[in-house]
């Protein structure tokens, strides 16, 4: 039986899997990211510096990660105080009505959950509670109410067998 290789293909190519010591072809490079040839082609035509001008094309490894870092870099937006990033706009927005409800994880992180104001979708902010009045901006936050413990009241339960013994 024969064996075949499995290629991942990553949405983003990971610029740490760059060796930067060495000169890489076209072929390498595609081959180590899992794209296609005519991918690191448009990077060259995009500006992705060669050693020189002669064949086999060669590209230097760290010429290679810092176009890579470069091209990441260019790609994110970073939200403000009072937004949200939305996946299916693929940009910052703010919530609808700025509203927002934090729903915490442990005793210092927690999620901010809000929708977006122009396609309705439901967005998540990953934020620590110490930095919530850094990012709020006019956002209104809902925080959860610890519910009543049933021995913190006063009366005993409905369906309590309590009523006789002191």
């Amino acid at each position: 039986m024969r064996t075949q290789e499995i290629i991942v293909k990553a949405r983003r190519p990971n610029p740490r899997l760059v060796k930067i010591h060495r000169n890489y072809t076209v072929e390498e490079i595609a081959k180590l990211f899992g794209i296609h040839k005519n991918t690191v082609r448009a990077w060259i035509k995009t500006g992705l510096p060669l050693c020189d001008d002669k064949r086999p094309v060669l590209i230097l490894g760290r010429e290679l990660a810092a176009f890579l870092q470069a091209k990441r870099g260019n790609s994110k937006q970073p939200c403000q105080a009072g937004e949200m990033y939305c996946l299916r706009c693929r940009s910052p927005q703010k919530p609808a009505a700025n509203m927002v409800d934090y729903q915490p994880s442990n005793d210092k992180m927690g999620n901010l959950i809000g929708l977006c104001s122009c396609c309705e979708a439901v967005m998540n902010r990953r934020v620590s509670l110490a930095k919530i009045p850094l990012i709020k901006g006019e956002m209104e936050i809902t925080f959860p109410q610890a519910e009543k413990h049933i021995g913190d009241s006063n009366q005993p339960s409905l369906n309590s067998d309590l009523r006789g013994v002191s």
